[in-house]
């Protein structure tokens, strides 16, 4: 089954299946840190549960590590279980259209184990249009256990991304946008422009003119210059829009596909590391 599923089965869904499905909302604004929660209170789809980017999806940024580092996967797990997941949950997440914090919770739970989990295309924005019910009532859920499977082959530091690329084991892709990538402009880091050897494949390109995800064949298109026998290495800013091109990029058939999640923002915080400005 892909993971992106439409409007019209989650609704079949939560009317056949409500008791073994979890619908969590994770609209965020980079811009203002508390719209997300508040747009979840003020109406959500029916059954949805509130994750939080900053809070419940990344831990506190340090010196190092990046501006969204990963959880604590202890915290987080339990976290996971308390709001009704365990391994035999089919869990659909949302974002307010298609974007990267609803591709953030799929990598992580993808990571911490858990296979059955999907995104809603288009979004909330999707369900509203197709006149589907919202509520601002918050679930009560019975809490669960969620054992965690780590699956720390999807996950690279940046030891390893320094020695992938001096030795070229990987290709390391950015997935931010072309501007941000030349250093044209930066407005969130002290330096500007894209990790040495980095090729950009920018994230919102695996959406189609209408905002939909891209089937198969497109996304094979978008990532038509790579080659399915490398090892890839997806990176951004901090980790969060990364997401949404591993997800393409698995769907296009890349198996060897891995997150750095500190990305450019842990790499800058090393003084020695250099920085890229024009096209590779």
């Amino acid at each position: 089954m892909s993971v992106v599923v439409s409007d019209t089965w989650l609704k079949k869904r939560l009317e056949n299946d409500s008791e073994n499905t979890v619908v969590v909302d994770t609209r965020f604004d980079l811009t203002d840190a508390d719209a997300g929660r508040k747009a979840y209170l003020e109406g959500h789809i029916p059954q949805a549960v509130y994750l939080d980017l900053n809070k419940d999806l990344s831990d506190k940024a340090a010196k190092h590590g990046g501006s969204h580092p990963l959880p604590d996967m202890e915290m987080f797990t339990a976290k996971i279980g308390n709001i009704g997941i365990d391994h035999e949950t089919t869990v659909v997440i949302y974002d307010q259209r298609n974007d990267m914090f609803a591709a953030r919770l799929w990598w992580l739970l993808q990571y911490a184990g858990h296979a059955d989990v999907h995104l809603l295309d288009g979004g909330f924005e999707q369900w509203v249009k197709a006149g589907y019910d919202i509520t601002a009532e918050v679930p009560a859920l019975e809490a669960k256990e969620f054992k965690p499977s780590f699956q720390d082959k999807d996950v690279v530091d940046i030891d390893e991304v320094q020695e992938k690329l001096q030795n070229q084991a990987a290709t390391l892709i950015d997935s931010r946008s072309q501007e941000r990538y030349l250093g044209k402009t930066e407005p969130l880091y002290i330096k500007a422009g894209h990790i040495p050897g980095a090729k950009n494949f920018f994230w919102k390109n695996v959406f189609d003119e209408k905002g939909q995800w891209k089937g198969t064949v497109e996304l094979e298109k978008n990532f038509g210059s790579l080659s399915k026998d490398d090892e890839i290495i997806v990176s951004c800013g901090s980790g969060v829009s990364a997401c949404p091109n591993v997800l393409a990029l698995k769907t296009a058939g890349f198996e060897n596909v891995k997150l750095y999640p500190g990305s450019f923002s842990d790499w800058i915080s090393y003084d020695e590391n250099d920085v890229e400005t024009k096209d590779e």
